[in-house]
C-alpha cells in the first residue's frame, strides 16, 4: 500500500488522537474516524491499517456518498452476470478484494437504511452474497468507517442504524480541526512548501516571510489541513523569487474582479442576538461618529455569531475581503472574540 501525506504535527490535541489510533490498531475491532473536512481521516485509516497485524494484506477505499445505493451495493458486494443491465459478466466486490485486510468506508454517514442494513449483515456475521446471486460468501475484513456528521444524533432520529452504530464503535478516533492546531501550523506549511519547491525543481525552500506567517495563523481553514496544503502550493508555485521567503498568499483561488456576485444576506438587527444597543435606538443620537461606530460593530457582532465566528464566511456574507474583515475586527476589538 502506498503511504500518503503523513500526520504532521507536535499540538497536544493531535498526538493524543494520534496515540488513541495507534492503541486501537493492533486490535481486530471495527474503529470510526469522525473528523471535519479536510482533517486527514483517510491517513488515519492507513495507520491503524499500517500498524495492524493486516499490514500485509489489501487496504481498500470507497467513497459512500460518490454512488448511488444501487451502484454502492455492486462496488461493495460484487454482482454476477445479469444482475442489472449492462452487467455482461460477474465482478468481486470490494469486501471480497479486502479479505483479510482492512476496508475503509468514507462518509458513512451518507449510507441509506437499506445499505446501513446489508453492512451490518457482514459486520456481525462476515457474510453477503453479491447482486443477482443467493450464494453466501465469507469474508474476514476489517471495517474502518469515517464521516464528519454526528452519527449518534443521526441514530437518535432514526436515521442511523443504532445497532449498526454500536458494532462499528469500539473505538473513536476524534480528529481536531486546524483551528485549534495553532502550533502546527507551521509545520504544516513548511512541510507543503518543502515538497512543492522539490516538485518545481528548487535548490532549496526559503520558508515564509513575518507577514505571510502571521495570515497563515490569523486565517480560520474551514477547510482545515487540505485547505492549508492547497494554499502553500499555490504560494510557492506563484513566486517568482526561489530564493526569497514566500510573501503573497492566496487563500480564494475564486476571488476576482469578474467573479459572479453572489447574493448576500441582510444582517440581522443587532437587537435580535441580544445587543443592549439596538441599532434603532437613534432619535436622541447627539454623537454622530459614535453611532456610526457602534452600529459598524454591531452589524459585525451579528454577521460573526451567524457565521459561528468563521472569520472567511462571515467576510463574504459582508462583501469585504478578509483582510477589510481583521481590519474591521482589530479596530473594534473583536480580534479577540
Amino acid at each position: 500500500m502506498e503511504q500518503t501525506t503523513r500526520l504532521v504535527g507536535h499540538s497536544t490535541v493531535l498526538l493524543d488522537a494520534i496515540e488513541r489510533a495507534s492503541r486501537a490498531a493492533a486490535l481486530d475491532r471495527p474503529v470510526l474516524v469522525i473528523g471535519e473536512r479536510g482533517t486527514g481521516k483517510e491517513m488515519v485509516a492507513e495507520r491503524l491499517h499500517r500498524l495492524s497485524p493486516r499490514w500485509d494484506q489489501p487496504f481498500l477505499s470507497v467513497n459512500c456518498a460518490a454512488l448511488p445505493e444501487n451502484l454502492l451495493d455492486a462496488e461493495l458486494f460484487g454482482y454476477e452476470p445479469g444482475a442489472f443491465t449492462g452487467a455482461t459478466k460477474g465482478r468481486a466486490g470490494r469486501f471480497e478484494e479486502a479479505d483479510g485486510g482492512t476496508l475503509f468506508l468514507d462518509e458513512l454517514g451518507t449510507l441509506t437504511p437499506p445499505a446501513q442494513e446489508r453492512l451490518l449483515r457482514v459486520v456481525e456475521y462476515g457474510e453477503f452474497a453479491r447482486l443477482g446471486s443467493n450464494q453466501v460468501r465469507r469474508v474476514n475484513v476489517r471495517i474502518v468507517g469515517a464521516t464528519n456528521a454526528d452519527l449518534p444524533g443521526l441514530a437518535e432520529e432514526g436515521r442511523f442504524r443504532a445497532d449498526l452504530l454500536d458494532r462499528l464503535s469500539f473505538e473513536v478516533v476524534t480528529l481536531p480541526p486546524l483551528r485549534v492546531r495553532g502550533e502546527d501550523i507551521m509545520d504544516l506549511a513548511s512541510h507543503f512548501g518543502r515538497r512543492m519547491a522539490v516538485e518545481l525543481g528548487w535548490d532549496n525552500f526559503p520558508g515564509f516571510s513575518d507577514a505571510a506567517a502571521e495570515k497563515l495563523h490569523s486565517y480560520p481553514w474551514p477547510g482545515n489541513v487540505r485547505e492549508l496544503k492547497n494554499v502553500v502550493e499555490r504560494a510557492v508555485y506563484s513566486s517568482d523569487a526561489p530564493d526569497r521567503p514566500i510573501d503573497r498568499l492566496r487563500f480564494d483561488p475564486f476571488e476576482s474582479p469578474w467573479r459572479p456576485a453572489a447574493e448576500v444576506e441582510e444582517p440581522a438587527p443587532a437587537a435580535e442576538i441580544g445587543h443592549e444597543k439596538a441599532v434603532h435606538d437613534h432619535e436622541d443620537c447627539d454623537d454622530l461618529r459614535q453611532a456610526v461606530h457602534d452600529y459598524e460593530k454591531a452589524i459585525l457582532m451579528a454577521a460573526l455569531q451567524r457565521c459561528r465566528f468563521n472569520q472567511r464566511e462571515t467576510a463574504m456574507a459582508l462583501a469585504l475581503t478578509y483582510d477589510q474583515l481583521r481590519h474591521a475586527m482589530k479596530k473594534h476589538d473583536l480580534h479577540k472574540n
